[in-house]
């Protein structure tokens, strides 16, 4: 998680491109949760992409 935290704050990545490292059903291969997903953007992991 902290590579996406610092990769978020210095701005290389944003919230939308940051769903693409979450793990979910359709992305077993995601890197982080929702979860912190949200404690990293300060947003809830949006639901249509879950």
């Amino acid at each position: 998680m902290n590579f996406w935290k610092l990769a978020f704050e210095c701005r290389w990545i944003d919230a939308e491109g940051l769903c693409a490292a979450v793990k979910t059903e359709t992305n077993p291969f995601g890197e982080i949760t929702p979860e912190q997903y949200q404690d990293i953007t300060g947003e809830e992991y949006p639901a249509e992409t879950k």
